[in-house]
């Protein structure tokens, strides 16, 4: 998978247009990792690819499937991000953010 090949830019809303949509970005038909949406965007949680420890930490964190989030802040380099999950404010590493697949919400 090339989760990397395009970039829905800093400050800019993801395009994936809906949740019912199964197909995922229209752009590339993938689903894309939550580090690489910018400030801004409203987006709901897919699914993780994470395991262990560090997927039961995300859970506890409240980053479940179907919960909406919201990017508040990225640092300079994308690393790390402010995310607000439900009335909770949380940072991520990009290496976290990086196993949360997401949609548009």
């Amino acid at each position: 998978m090339f989760w990397n090949r395009h970039r829905h830019g800093k400050g800019r809303r993801c395009s994936i247009l809906s949740p019912a949509e199964t197909a995922g970005c229209p752009v590339c038909g993938e689903f894309q990792p939550l580090s690489t949406v910018g400030k801004g965007c409203r987006c709901r949680i897919r699914r993780h690819r994470a395991h262990g420890a560090v997927r039961q930490r995300l859970m506890d964190m409240g980053f479940v499937p179907n919960t909406e989030i919201e990017v508040v802040r990225v640092a300079t380099l994308g690393d790390p991000m402010e995310i607000r999950v439900g009335d909770s404010f949380v940072t991520l590493r990009k290496r976290e953010a990086d196993q949360i697949e997401i949609f548009a919400a």
